[in-house]
C-alpha cells in the first residue's frame, strides 16, 4: 500500500518545480508525510578554458549562491498557502544535482521522489542530459515524474 512518510522534492525554482511541490503537498496532506524540499547548487568551476578564478572568488560565488537559494526556497514555499498544513524541510546542498538527490533518497529513506521534467528533447537533451531522467533511472524508490 502506498503511504509515504518522507517525500523528496528537488527544486530548481522553475514553474515546473512549483508543480512538483504542489503535487507533493497534496500527497503529504493526504498521508501525513513530511516533504524534503531540496535545491542543489552546482559546483563552481574554478577554471574554464584559459581563465581561472581565485579560491576567494569561488568561495564568494558559492556563498552568494547559497544565500540566494535560501531566499528563493523560502519564497517557493510561501507560494502555497496550504504548505502551512504540512511539514516542509527546506535544504540547500552543493554538488551534482542528480547525485545529491539520489544520495538523499537513500540517507532519508525517501519514498517517493516528486520531480519535474523540463521536457527538453533533441540535441540539448543529448548534450546536457536530464536530472529527472538520471534520478528516475537511479532511484531505489518510487518516482513521480511530472512533465511540462
Amino acid at each position: 500500500m502506498f503511504a509515504p512518510k518522507q517525500i523528496l522534492v528537488p527544486t530548481d525554482f522553475s514553474v515546473y518545480s512549483d508543480k512538483a511541490l504542489k503535487e507533493a503537498i497534496d500527497i503529504a496532506k493526504q498521508y501525513g508525510s513530511a516533504i524534503h524540499l531540496l535545491h542543489v547548487n552546482s559546483l563552481v568551476q574554478q577554471c574554464a578554458v584559459d581563465y581561472c578564478m581565485t579560491s576567494d572568488m569561488v568561495g564568494d560565488l558559492e556563498k552568494q549562491s547559497a544565500e540566494m537559494a535560501q531566499k528563493r526556497i523560502k519564497e517557493e514555499i510561501e507560494k502555497f498557502p496550504e504548505s502551512k498544513t504540512v511539514t516542509i524541510i527546506p535544504e540547500i546542498k552543493k554538488g551534482t544535482p542528480y547525485e545529491v538527490i539520489l544520495r538523499d533518497q537513500k540517507e532519508k529513506n525517501i519514498d517517493p521522489i516528486v520531480i519535474a521534467s523540463h521536457g527538453t528533447t533533441g540535441l540539448l537533451q543529448y548534450f546536457m542530459g536530464s536530472v529527472a531522467e538520471k534520478v528516475t533511472k537511479g532511484a531505489k524508490c518510487s518516482v513521480l515524474l511530472l512533465r511540462s
